[in-house]
């Protein structure tokens, strides 16, 4: 019988040893049965249960901000990490300690190694990569205990291994098409699958929505009896201004009107889920009929960072890095990043994963910076799923990109120098440095920068 591991590397070293974040499968008898022996953990505390395609993890940190400035203690659930695994299970705003992390771990192994037997025997795959760390999550946050948890789901909804737990407020930030190999080809069949989350009991609080996919969400909550409020109907962002560092908003919530809440992340897209993060503490603190305190709602929002979002890593030339890595995630990071930056020329450090849209990536990326002179240095981050640096280069000039404009380096570390240089050679520090595509390439991006784990 092999030792218990003892640090989070090793534990991470075992879970890596399962079907990967990219293989979930599409279940949640394991999951329900994982809780079953577990004593039920997803039971344990009330839920803020999180979908949408962009904008998840910073709206599930407002929300979390604001919550905590109301005196509870949270759990947050997030996922993919960009440091270091323990970032996916925070408590009251930070990573889980090292040592809980390894202890619940090893608490709950023998009880997943009976589902995994389970499975095997009925000639099912055994529990995954993703359906491991989200039973983890709900173990970890049952043991502390937290006040709330704000869960983010991995992938969908309907059958993601976080819909283990009911949401008292189950919160839908903007739909568009992301994995639609697996969701489907329109964005009424991806809602289809977010809206899965919504269950009896529950209230439904959604970002402003393409119709067909407010559609679908508002069938599921008048089918399961729930109360639904919607972005620009019942809620939403009244004003925003620049200020240093991200921007005041006003937000008319669903019962009180927010003024000057600032936040301290760029672009319109932040404002807008603010609103929501606003209107779902409402719905969880008040059933959305009584106004929040203003002053714990602005202490709370003051806090909010968000790594990977249009941050600033470094200055002096300016680097900031986007987690964007779909077509809409990258024209909204791309519209903020002109709005909250004055620079006179981009270098953008580009990475992109095989099963992402890479053509229309770089389709939204020619159209956002046409009027900005923009150099383009293509590389891939250490994961087996990067598209090869030369076919992103090739498939831009194929685009029409300009051959002195495309630049390759297969190594992010040499990327980055490269595109350091770039910005140097205006001479004033006026270039800015953008790196994005992915989640990975942003990652490591970080730690070569010397980031701490978010």
């Amino acid at each position: 019988m092999s030792a218990e591991p003892t640090t989070v590397e090793e534990v991470y070293g075992i879970l890596l040893g399962r079907a990967p974040e990219n293989k979930m499968e599409p279940r949640l008898a394991p999951l329900f049965r994982a809780m079953d022996v577990l004593g039920e953990p997803n039971r344990a505390f009330p839920i803020v249960h999180i979908t949408g395609t962009n904008g998840k993890t910073s709206t599930a940190r407002m929300i979390e901000a604001g919550l905590r400035a109301h005196g509870l203690r949270t759990g947050r659930y997030t996922s993919p990490h960009l440091s270091r695994v323990t970032e996916r299970i925070s408590i009251d705003g930070a990573p889980v300690p090292d040592a809980t992390f390894v202890r619940i771990w090893n608490e709950i192994a023998p009880y997943l190694a009976i589902v995994d037997a389970e499975l095997e025997a009925a000639g099912q795959p055994r529990l995954t990569y993703f359906e491991c760390v989200t039973i983890l999550g709900f173990a970890v946050f049952a043991d502390e205990p937290v006040d709330v948890a704000v869960i983010e789901v991995g992938l969908g909804g309907v059958t993601d291994a976080t819909n283990v737990g009911d949401g008292t407020v189950s919160v839908v930030t903007p739909i568009s098409l992301d994995h639609t190999d697996l969701l489907g080809d329109t964005v009424e069949e991806i809602a289809q699958e977010k809206a899965g989350i919504i269950k009896p009991g529950g209230f439904l609080v959604s970002a402003a929505q393409p119709a067909g996919a407010a559609q679908v969400l508002l069938d599921r909550a008048r089918e399961v009896g729930v109360p639904y409020r919607f972005e620009g109907i019942e809620f939403g962002v009244e004003s925003r201004s620049l200020a240093v560092g991200g921007q005041l908003v006003t937000v008319q919530g669903l019962a009180g009107r927010y003024e000057d809440l600032a936040v301290p992340l760029h672009g319109a897209h932040q404002a807008e889920n603010a609103a929501v993060a606003v209107a779902a503490l409402e719905a969880f603190l008040g059933g959305g009929e009584r106004e929040l305190n203003v002053e714990l709602l602005r202490e709370g929002f003051a806090e909010v960072s968000s790594p990977g979002r249009l941050e600033v890593v470094r200055t002096s030339p300016t680097i900031v890095v986007d987690a964007a890595h779909n077509p809409d995630g990258i024209r909204v990071s791309a519209r903020a990043l002109k709005e909250a930056f004055s620079f006179s020329g981009l270098t953008v450090v580009l990475g992109v994963l095989r099963e992402k849209d890479a053509e229309e990536i770089l389709r939204t990326l020619q159209e956002e910076f046409d009027e900005l002179p923009v150099e383009y240095c293509f590389t891939q981050s250490a994961s087996p799923r990067a598209i090869p640096a030369d076919e992103l280069a090739e498939l831009a000039l194929d685009l029409g990109f300009p051959e002195e404009a495309v630049h390759v380096e297969e190594k992010l570390d040499s990327a980055i120098e490269y595109a350091v240089e770039r910005a140097d050679s205006t001479g004033d520090f006026s270039g800015g440095v953008l790196i994005t595509g992915s989640i990975t390439v942003v990652g490591e991006a970080r730690t070569l920068l010397g980031k701490d784990a978010a």
